[in-house]
C-alpha cells in the first residue's frame, strides 16, 4: 500500500460528497470512491429528474388554468424527447458542479467500487486494477437501491422503479403505481398531468402513510380531481404480463379481487441498503439498515455511516447533515445529528411538507398537545393563485405552546418549511410566532394566522 488518507468516503452521493468536503475543511487528506455517477440517487434517478419534471406538470396545470383566466392558449402538445433532454441537461450540469466542488477541495475521486476491509483499509475495484488504501477513519455513504418485493409473476413482467422510470420511452396511456409513498405520488402528479390514465394501488389505509392524516386526505381528494385512481388497503397478489399490457391482481379490504390493467407499471415500495462494502466487517445493523449512533458512528471502530444506508429519512438533506456530522467527528470535532429538525418534502401539486411530530404521532407517543389548522381557503394570495385546497396545522405542547410539529399543503409549502425547522430547533412557542410580523399577502402569512388563532382561542 503506497497511498494513505486520513478520511475515505465511499459512496458519491449527498452524505458521501458533502462528507468529503466538511472533512477536507478540516484540512484533512481526504479520498472518496464512486463506482457510478457523482450526486447518487437524488442526482441522477431520484430528486433532480423528478422535481424537472414536476415542473412541466406545474406548468401545464398552469396553462389549463389559464384558460378559465381569459387567457386562450391551443391545444397542449408535449415532447417527451425534449423533456428528457433538459432533464438530462440540469443532471450533467450539477453533476460538473459535485465535481468542480471536490477539486477544488483537493479531495481524490476514484472512479471505482470501495470495499471496506478490517484495519481501516479501502479496497479500490476499478476495470484497470485493484489497490489497497490505508486510511485513518472511513465513511460509508453507499446509499439504496428500489426494493422488488416477492410478486408471483413479477419477475417475468415488464416494470419500472424509481431507477428506470425517467428512461421511459413513450408517455403510457396507463399507467398502474403499486406504492402510494412519496415517489408514487410524485409520479402520479407527473404523469397524470400527461393525460396518462394513473392507478395506485396502496397497501396501507392512505396514501403518504407517514405524514399527516389531514395532508393524506387532502393530496389524495387533489390525485383524484386529476383523474387518479387510488386503491388504499389492497394486497396486491399478482402480476402478467398480457401482449403490451400488464395486469395486476389484488385483493380489496373486503378481500374481494380487484384487477388493475395499464400499459405500463411502476413499483415503488420503498428502498433497500446497498451493503456490498461492508461485508468483510461485521457491522451491527437496525433491521436491513447499518446502525449508528448520534455521532453516525457505527459498532465498529473508526467507521462511519450516512446517508440512505443507515435507513431513516431517507432524505438527502438528511444525508447532508448526517455527510457533515461524520465527518466532523471523524475529524475530532465532536458533533451530534438532530434528527427532531429534518424537513419532509413532497413535490406533488398541491406540495407536502412537513417536520417534527404529526398530531397522530404525538397521541401516541403520550404528548399533551393541541393541534390548530388554518385552511387556505382564507388566504389572499391563495385565492390569486387559484389553490385554496391546502392548509396549515400546527402540533403544539398544552402547557408551554412549544410548537413540536407542523404540516404545511400548498403551493410552494416545500420552500416555507424551513421556517417551521427554525422554530423546532430553537423551541419556539405560539405566542412567539403569533408576535411575528409576515409579509402580504403571501402563502407564509398563513402560518401566522394558525398561531394567532391560537392565541385568540386561548385567551377565551
Amino acid at each position: 500500500m503506497t497511498k494513505s488518507y486520513d478520511i475515505a468516503v465511499i459512496g458519491g452521493g449527498p452524505g458521501g460528497y458533502m462528507a468529503a468536503l466538511h472533512a477536507a475543511r478540516f484540512g484533512k487528506k481526504v479520498m472518496l470512491v464512486e463506482k457510478d455517477f457523482l450526486g447518487g440517487t437524488c442526482l441522477n434517478r431520484g430528486c433532480i429528474p423528478s422535481k424537472t419534471w414536476l415542473k412541466n406538470a406545474e406548468i401545464i396545470e398552469a396553462i389549463e388554468l389559464s384558460r378559465e383566466w381569459g387567457i386562450q392558449t391551443d391545444n397542449i402538445t408535449i415532447s417527451l424527447d425534449k423533456m428528457k433532454k433538459r432533464k438530462d441537461e440540469v443532471i450533467s450540469r450539477l453533476r460538473n458542479g459535485v465535481m468542480f466542488l471536490l477539486k477544488q477541495g483537493k479531495i481524490d475521486v476514484y472512479e471505482a467500487e470501495g470495499f471496506v476491509e478490517e484495519g481501516n483499509i479501502v479496497k479500490v475495484v476499478s476495470d484497470k486494477k485493484e489497490e489497497r488504501v490505508q486510511t485513518d477513519k472511513i465513511i460509508v455513504a453507499t446509499g439504496s437501491s428500489p426494493s422488488v418485493p416477492p410478486i408471483d409473476g413479477l419477475d417475468s413482467a415488464s416494470f419500472y422503479t424509481s431507477d428506470t422510470i425517467f428512461d421511459i420511452e413513450k408517455i403510457p396511456s396507463s399507467l398502474t403505481i403499486i406504492g402510494g409513498g412519496v415517489i408514487g405520488v410524485e409520479l402520479a402528479t407527473i404523469f397524470s398531468s400527461l393525460k396518462t390514465n394513473v392507478t395506485i394501488i396502496e397497501m396501507g389505509g392512505r396514501i403518504i402513510p407517514t405524514e399527516d392524516a389531514d395532508a393524506s386526505k387532502a393530496l389524495a381528494k387533489s390525485l383524484q380531481k386529476k383523474g387518479v385512481q387510488i386503491l388504499t388497503d389492497a394486497k396486491v397478489t399478482s402480476v402478467k404480463q398480457n401482449g403490451d399490457k400488464t395486469i395486476v391482481e389484488c385483493l380489496n379490504e373486503k378481500g374481494e379481487s380487484v384487477s388493475v390493467e395499464g400499459e405500463a407499471l411502476l413499483v415503488s415500495v420503498g428502498r433497500k441498503p446497498n451493503l456490498s462494502a461492508v461485508q468483510a466487517v461485521k457491522l451491527e445493523q437496525n433491521g436491513p439498515f447499518i446502525k449508528v449512533n448520534e455521532k453516525m458512528e457505527t459498532s465498529y471502530p473508526n467507521i462511519y455511516a450516512v446517508g440512505d444506508v443507515i435507513g431513516g429519512y431517507q432524505l438527502a438533506h438528511a444525508a447532508y447533515m448526517e455527510g457533515i456530522v461524520a465527518a466532523s467527528n471523524a475529524a475530532g470535532c465532536e458533533r451530534k445529528m438532530d434528527e427532531k429538525v429534518v424537513p419532509r418534502c413532497i413535490f406533488t401539486l398541491p406540495e407536502v411538507a412537513s417536520v417534527g411530530l404529526t398530531e397522530e404521532e404525538a397521541e401516541r407517543k403520550g404528548l399533551q398537545v393541541k393541534a390548530e389548522r388554518f385552511d387556505l381557503a382564507g388566504n389572499g394570495k391563495a385565492l390569486v393563485s387559484g389553490d385554496t385546497s391546502g392548509f396549515i396545522k400546527i402540533v403544539y405542547d398544552e402547557k408551554y405552546g412549544e410548537i413540536i410539529g407542523v404540516t404545511m399543503v400548498g403551493p410552494h409549502v416545500t420552500e416555507m418549511i424551513s421556517e417551521a425547522s427554525s422554530f423546532i430547533s430553537l423551541e419556539g412557542t405560539v405566542e412567539e410566532l403569533a408576535n411575528m410580523i409576515h409579509p402580504h399577502p403571501t402563502i407564509s402569512e398563513s402560518f401566522f394566522d394558525v398561531a394567532r388563532n391560537i392565541i385568540d382561542k386561548s385567551k377565551k
